[in-house]
Parts: C-alpha cells; sequence; structure tokens
C-alpha cells in the first residue's frame, strides 16, 4: 500500500516539495495531498506588484505551473481548502471545504507544513474598511486592480515602507495616483540601515512619492458609507482613495503552535538541515513559516523570501522521495526596484552585527554602474560591513540605478564562503567599460574596508 504524503500550503515550498517528491516515487509508492486554502498554486507572489503596476500584463503569468498541470502528475491539488487542525498523536489533519463548509479528517504518513506568512494587519479602527488592501495573493492582487479602477479620485496612501511598501508606491504612481508612504521608521527600508535608507527616501521623493517618517497610524478614516478615505496618524491625516498595507508578514504557524509543535523566538518553526520539524521524524517545514540559520551571525532569523522557500521544498521533497538533502542556512541577500532605483543587501546590517555581539568597521563608497568615460554611467553607493580585527565580510547594501542591484551576488558569495574583505579585493571579476569601471564598486569599497580593518586593527 502506497504511504500518504500531505502538505499543507500549495505555493513555492510545498508544490516544489510535491513535484520533487513525485519526481522520485510514483503514486503506486506514494499518494500525495495538497491542501490549498486559496483559488491558485504554484505562483509568483514576488510578482503581484509588477502585475498591479502593468509591467506584467497578465494574472497568469505569475503562474509557473497550473493545478491541471499537477493533477496530471498523480498530485491531488484540493484548492479552496484549509486545514483547521492537526493531530500529531493520530497523525492525521482535519480539514474544511471553504465553499461547501464540509469538514473532513485524513491520515498521513509523511506530513509537510508549508502555510507560508501573514501579513501584519494592525487592530485599528477602519482596517477592514472598503478600499484597505493587502498584497499577498493573487486574489489580493485581483481585487486591488479592481479597486483602482474603481476609486473615486487619485489618492493613495501607503503603510508601511518594506520590500512590498516601496513596490507598490510605484505600482500605484504607474496608475497615476499621488502616493503618500507613511512609515513608522525614520527611512523607508528597515532591511538597511538608516544612511541608506535615507538615499531611498531621497530618490522617491524626487519620483513624486510622499514619504512620511517616523509617523504612527492609529486610525483608517471612514466616510458616511463605511468606505476608507483617509489614514489618520497621531500628527496628521492623509486623504486616501485607496489605502495599501505594506507592513511586513509574520510567520503563519498558528496550526504548528495549537498542535505543539516547536517555534523560535520569531514564531517560526525550528526544522534541522533536512527541514525536518525538530523532534518528529515524519514531519517537515519549510518557506515563510520557518525560521533558517544566519550563516553570518550564527543566529536563526524570519527571512520570508520566496529564493529560500524554493530551495526548501526541493530539499523536503528530495528527503521524503528516498534522496538526501540539506539546506545549510542563507546570508539573507534580497534585491528590489522601485522605478529607476535598485536597491539590495546581504549579509548583516549594523544592528544585526551588534545583536550577535560583533565588533566591526563600516566604509560606504560612490562609485558607477560602468566606466566614467563610457555613456550613461549609473551612479551606485556601496556600504560594507566587515568584523574588526580578521576582516571577515559581515554585510554589503547597494543602492544604485540600472547595474547597481545584481553587484550584490558578488557579496552573496563571498558571505557564503567566508571570505574576508582582503580576499575579495583579488577576485577576478569580469571587467569592461560597458559593464564597470576597472575595479567593480564592490571590490572599491572591500580595498577600503581592508583599510578600515588595518586601521582598527
Amino acid at each position: 500500500m502506497a504511504e500518504r504524503l500531505v502538505i499543507i500550503g500549495g505555493d513555492a515550498t510545498g508544490m516544489s516539495a510535491a513535484s520533487q517528491a513525485r519526481r522520485l516515487r510514483n503514486r503506486d509508492e506514494l499518494e500525495i495531498v495538497v491542501f490549498e486554502r486559496g483559488h491558485f498554486a504554484s505562483y509568483s507572489a514576488c510578482g503581484i506588484p509588477y502585475w498591479v503596476g502593468g509591467a506584467v500584463a497578465d494574472r497568469d503569468q505569475l503562474i509557473a505551473r497550473t493545478p491541471a498541470e499537477h493533477r496530471a502528475r498523480d498530485i491531488e491539488l484540493r484548492l479552496r481548502t484549509e486545514v483547521i487542525e492537526i493531530d500529531i498523536d493520530r497523525a492525521r489533519v482535519h480539514a474544511r471545504d471553504l465553499e461547501s463548509g464540509e469538514r473532513n479528517w485524513l491520515g498521513y504518513d509523511r506530513l509537510v507544513i508549508a502555510t507560508g506568512a501573514r501579513p501584519i494587519r494592525p487592530d485599528l479602527p477602519g482596517i477592514d474598511a472598503p478600499g484597505v488592501y493587502g498584497v499577498q495573493t493573487l486574489d489580493d492582487g485581483a481585487e486591488l486592480i479592481d479597486g483602482l479602477g474603481q476609486a473615486a479620485g487619485k489618492q493613495a496612501v501607503v503603510i508601511g515602507a518594506g520590500y512590498i511598501g516601496v513596490e507598490m508606491a510605484e505600482a500605484l504612481i504607474q496608475h497615476g495616483f499621488e502616493v503618500t508612504v507613511i512609515n513608522r521608521g525614520v527611512e523607508p527600508m528597515s532591511t538597511l540601515d538608516p544612511d541608506m535608507g535615507a538615499l531611498i527616501r531621497t530618490a522617491m521623493h524626487d519620483m513624486g512619492v510622499r514619504i512620511v517618517g517616523g509617523a504612527e497610524v492609529t486610525e483608517i478614516g471612514t466616510d458616511s458609507t463605511g468606505r476608507a478615505r483617509s489614514v489618520i496618524t497621531t500628527d496628521a491625516e492623509y486623504p486616501a482613495d485607496i489605502v495599501v498595507l505594506g507592513i511586513g508578514v509574520l510567520p503563519e504557524t498558528r496550526l504548528a503552535r495549537d498542535a505543539g509543535l516547536p517555534l523560535g523566538e520569531y514564531g517560526g518553526l525550528l526544522t534541522d538541515t533536512a527541514m525536518r520539524v525538530r523532534g518528529h521524524a515524519d514531519i517537515w517545514a519549510g518557506g515563510d513559516c520557518v525560521e533558517v540559520l544566519d550563516l553570518v551571525s550564527g543566529m536563526y532569523r524570519h527571512i520570508p523570501l520566496g529564493t529560500h522557500a524554493n530551495k526548501h521544498g526541493q530539499v523536503i521533497g528530495a528527503n521524503i522521495g528516498g534522496g538526501y538533502a540539506t539546506f545549510p542556512g542563507v546570508v539573507g541577500t534580497a534585491v528590489s526596484k522601485v522605478c529607476e532605483l535598485e536597491v539590495a543587501r546581504t549579509g548583516l546590517r549594523e544592528k544585526d552585527a551588534r545583536a550577535a555581539g560583533l565588533q566591526f568597521v563600516t566604509v560606504t563608497i560612490e562609485s558607477t554602474s560602468r566606466a566614467g568615460y563610457y555613456p550613461d554611467p549609473a551612479p551606485m553607493t556601496v556600504k560594507m560591513l566587515a568584523e574588526r580585527l580578521t576582516g571577515r565580510l559581515l554585510g554589503v547594501q547597494i543602492v544604485g540605478r540600472e547595474g547597481a542591484g545584481k553587484r550584490v551576488d558578488i557579496a552573496a558569495v563571498a558571505l557564503t564562503a567566508g571570505m574576508t574583505v582582503e580576499q575579495m579585493t583579488n577576485l577576478d571579476l569580469g571587467y569592461a567599460p560597458p559593464f564597470s569601471p576597472v575595479w567593480d564598486p564592490v571590490l572599491v569599497a572591500a580595498r577600503k574596508a581592508v583599510g578600515a580593518v588595518r586601521k582598527r586593527g
């Protein structure tokens, strides 16, 4: 009799795990059942802001594999079905059909928890009013696009200035809205140090986005029909025909918590390097619902990124399918784009390094994306952190125009390899005037960091 693999969550981790396990074991050996509460599976949530903004023309372009394609590979995908309870003692899950309300228990031999993350939605007056939108799923994106077409005016407020917040600001500009971004932090993009965030604030201001930093939202103002019409802070009120929430996410681990599974400091599930939930031989977890090892600091963190989620799924599927794979950890690499501005980071910020008890030096350099004499060199700023005595690279942040963002991959590789900034200066990178100055900006920063380490050491 075939074993049964039950997967909770049908996006990046869940469907990657299902697909990889199916490659290694056929239906006679392994039955695969996936529960997904939404209308879609295997889609790119990262692409939603670009679909909303019009850079991606059609929703279906964000879908990597359709439900029919999964089912054709003997993966039973149950859409609009929500798991409401995990019974570990009896190795079963309790599922509810969201259309009919019908409930059923289903046993499992192997279980994968891929429940992702849930958007932070503060408990404020008016937060659930019509005209207030989250941006987490394809359904959310479709609702927002419809709302943009029905808006009474062209005033939009984005609450939060993280990746989603700044990307949605660009999307709204593309629709002709006047955009205000309200942020609790002084500078946007708290994944960067404040001095680098200030560069983003300036650039967004130049693009016509109003940034309100250090503000605490207290209420969503509504009109006589109950529709959102403003965002109210402790200091001011901002008119809004559309309100978009971009405050961030938390691990969606309420099912796991209720089942008694181990959670970490940030509320994410804790796993071993095979992505198996600690203390449970037949339960795996991955994606935005887990905490991962930071290879630079040695601490566990919650880093919700699609790149990690897909890798987790591959590792889980390989192990369940009879192979062997591990996920050693991350260095926290991320890249984003706001209009013509590219933003990238990897490794530790200053406050991360302090939290890890590390002594460090920082350097910041200004450079260009190509040789200065070649047409249209684009400016960029590179900030680098290095350990004070050893010179070990700790982190890199880049803000610039075309050609800036993907340079962070140089630093990501160096961090993963545990390189020092001095070793980095000897990297044999490609050079030609259309692509970089003779010294790549990342290597210029490394050279300056070497000097800072020697001075402090």
